[in-house]
């Protein structure tokens, strides 16, 4: 079964380390992930991974009562912010569960499971 992965940070943990070159602390953080991913993609369990863009960046598409509306930049003042996201494919939702809670020991940073919807959703 797939899971979507899904790594927030701190809004202000975010602009500090996007602001200038990433801390030691992150850099070493960013390493025992990429060992991890690594172990996973040997065991034929890791599918996709990628950071994503500053909030400031992003855009939000909404319907209102006067018809479909983009706005830019951050929705609303958000003190954690979506950061990152992966893609495994797992046996079980414990397995899954298994390897998230090895990358937030890794990482210290919260990320959420979400089951991707498929033939054996559900399952």
């Amino acid at each position: 079964m797939k899971y979507l992965l899904l790594g927030y940070t701190p809004a202000a943990a975010w602009d500090a380390d996007t602001a200038d070159i990433p801390s030691e602390e992150a850099m070493a953080a960013f390493a025992a992930y990429q060992e991890f991913e690594q172990e996973l993609r040997e065991t034929g369990e890791f599918v996709s991974s990628e950071g994503l863009g500053h909030p400031a960046v992003s855009t939000t598409v909404r319907r209102t009562a006067d018809g479909v509306v983009a706005t830019d930049g951050p929705f609303a003042e958000l003190k954690e912010v979506l950061a990152s996201f992966a893609v495994i494919d797992v046996a079980s939702h414990d397995r899954a569960v298994e390897i998230v809670s090895r990358i937030v020991d890794a990482l210290g940073e919260p990320i959420e499971i979400r089951p991707i919807m498929g033939d054996d959703f559900g399952a």
